[in-house]
């Protein structure tokens, strides 16, 4: 049965790796629901967050392709108890000024910050959790979502 997984893939941080990477899932065919990549602690290392469904076969085929690369110095598979998830999103929402007090109230209980206030909208930013992220994004629908951008998952292991 095909669940989601993350991996957490040390890499190079060299031109053309994350294009290699994206190119491995593409050309067997393995789906990518998100995928970010940044620069680590160390300038010469990314870290490729990357998140997938498959069965455990799959997940395994993944692990070993990734691990093929030149490039690739560690996949690790996350999950939950041993790693910390999350995701950020930018909303601009809002249809007037009779909503707005409703509006900063949901962005309130969910802590999101206001970063830009418009005659007829409001630009919040969150980062938490994706089940917080979905229910916040759920909450301010009706407000009326103007534009919104979300980040890819991203995590990092426990020690």
């Amino acid at each position: 049965m095909a669940k989601q997984h993350v991996l957490s893939v040390l890499a190079d941080n060299n031109a053309g790796v994350l294009l290699r990477v994206a190119g491995l899932f593409s050309r067997r065919g393995y789906s990518i629901e998100s995928i970010s990549a940044a620069q680590t602690e160390h300038p010469e290392i990314s870290r490729i967050t990357i998140v997938t469904t498959g069965d455990e076969y799959t997940l395994e085929q993944i692990d070993k392709q990734l691990s093929k690369l030149v490039d690739v110095r560690e996949v690790k598979v996350l999950n939950s108890d041993n790693s910390v998830q999350r995701q950020h999103v930018l909303i601009t929402a809002g249809n007037g000024e009779e909503t707005r007090a409703s509006l900063i109230e949901v962005a309130n209980l969910f802590h999101a910050n206001i970063v830009s206030v418009e005659n007829d909208s409001l630009m919040l930013e969150l980062t938490g959790k994706p089940r917080k992220i979905e229910a916040f994004i759920r909450l301010i629908q009706p407000f009326g979502i103007i534009k919104m951008t979300k980040s890819g998952l991203t995590a990092l292991e426990r020690e």
